[in-house]
């Protein structure tokens, strides 16, 4: 009977739903997902011509392009990507996956605890601390990058991975987002565990963080990206060909084979497949954390 009820009462609010909306309405709307759909297909485009571009002959790609070129070469031919893999980028994806991986895993840690601890515990100067925080965003990273520079010579870890991972283990912004996070969490559910005898310990390790993974995840793809795509530091720290990640694999390739587009573009490819992998497989929860985390706070 009350599976009745509430099918008749969806059916009745998609009725009134249907009833409230006039057909210029419905025209609108399909007239909004048309122009969307245009747009997104877009922006597909430059990397549709970049794998276009990667699987023709110099001869090809140095031709007048034309609009069948732009999605599909005459000639398929993965000479490029022979090239490619007959360097040493295997170790340069290493590299990357090594560094995002660090990237990752410490963000995560640095930002929830330090959100956690700006968003629940009460502490003198805890607001003062926080402003500071987001002060720091507000600092252009080029002006960071020679006391980095200076800091990493003292400790002795230029052309490490130590270069390429510690000055990246906290960030500012996910601080900011796991603590926006948080502050949505409602307060009752440690009420009851702290009446269960829980320690702040166990509360942040059991009941934050299991509730949090919407920002965890969110945070872990900027950092995802962040790490993926770093240039400016990573080139400025590490002068050893076999540190480099793949950005600046793109670049030394970019100086030996300037005149040879499809190389550049198969690297290019390479070095943008695995951030769009990732993205769309954590793109679900990425969405809800960041809805979620500008509810409160």
């Amino acid at each position: 009977m009350a599976v009745a009820t509430e099918t008749l009462q969806a059916k009745t609010r998609e009725t009134t739903s249907r009833a409230t909306t006039t057909p210029i309405d419905r025209v609108l709307n399909w007239v909004a997902y048309i122009v969307l759909t245009i747009v997104a297909l877009s922006m597909f485009i430059p990397f549709i011509f970049s794998i276009s571009t990667s699987l023709k002959s110099n001869r090809e790609a140095g031709q007048p392009l034309t609009i069948k070129g732009l999605f599909w070469p005459e000639n398929i031919t993965f000479d490029a990507y022979h090239k490619v893999f007959a360097a040493d980028i295997e170790r340069w994806f290493l590299n990357s996956v090594i560094v995002a991986a660090v990237w990752v895993i410490a963000r995560a840690i640095t930002a929830s605890m330090a959100g956690y601890a700006f968003a629940r515990m009460q502490f003198k100067g805890k607001d003062f601390l926080f402003l500071l925080v987001l002060a720091t965003m507000m600092i252009p990273g080029m002006v960071t990058v020679v006391p980095k520079f200076l800091i990493l010579r003292q400790l002795g870890i230029i052309n490490t991975y130590g270069a390429l991972t510690i000055p990246f283990m906290a960030d500012a912004f996910g601080i900011f987002l796991m603590r926006q996070f948080f502050q949505s969490i409602p307060v009752e559910l440690e009420e009851a565990a702290r009446v269960d005898g829980a320690s702040r310990y166990r509360m942040f390790a059991q009941i934050i963080l299991p509730n949090s993974m919407p920002a965890l995840t969110a945070l872990a793809i900027f950092s995802f990206q962040g790490a993926w795509n770093a240039f400016l530091e990573p080139l400025i720290f590490i002068n050893n060909a076999k540190l480099y990640t793949l950005p600046l694999g793109l670049a030394y390739f970019r100086r030996a084979n300037y005149t040879e587009w499809p190389t550049l573009m198969a690297i290019a490819v390479i070095t943008t497949i695995p951030m769009a992998i990732f993205y769309l497989v954590f793109q679900r929860w990425f969405v809800e954390g960041q809805v979620s985390s500008g509810i409160k706070g």
